[in-house]
């Protein structure tokens, strides 16, 4: 019976660092945005959750992948912080492409939350992808 839990142990390791660091990232991206997602979702602003489950879903694929190809939990904790700030520099090269983005997203702007969430997302997949070492 232990052998089919044998790896019990490493996954509770990954997943609750896995979960707390996506609730970390959660709570950084929303401080460093210049628009206030977590009032804007209550508010029922649309435009706002789009962009931010673009964020979520895009640094999660950063964490699986970190999981994934990590050889330690120290390392998979470097990684995701890696992953972390190239998520957060995705948010301020799409901000600066497109003028007025915060303010947009504030007003409910269906494309500047797509566009948010899509780059977001695009970015997680690429930078999961890259992280294969």
């Amino acid at each position: 019976m232990y052998g089919y839990v044998a790896g019990l142990p490493a996954f509770l390791a990954y997943f609750g660092s896995a979960v707390a660091l996506l609730a970390l990232f959660s709570v950084v991206y929303s401080q460093v945005t210049p628009h206030h997602e977590f009032s804007l979702i209550r508010g029922g602003n649309v435009a706002a959750t789009i962009a931010f489950l673009g964020a979520l879903a895009g640094f999660g694929l950063v964490l699986a992948s970190a999981a994934a190809n990590s050889v330690s939990i120290a390392d998979f904790l470097i990684w995701s912080a890696i992953g972390a700030v190239i998520q957060l520099l995705a948010f301020a090269i799409a901000a600066s492409v497109q003028r007025g983005l915060a303010q947009r997203i504030e007003s409910g702007e269906m494309a500047a939350g797509l566009w948010t969430g899509g780059v977001a997302l695009v970015t997680g997949m690429l930078n999961a992808a890259c992280m294969t070492y």
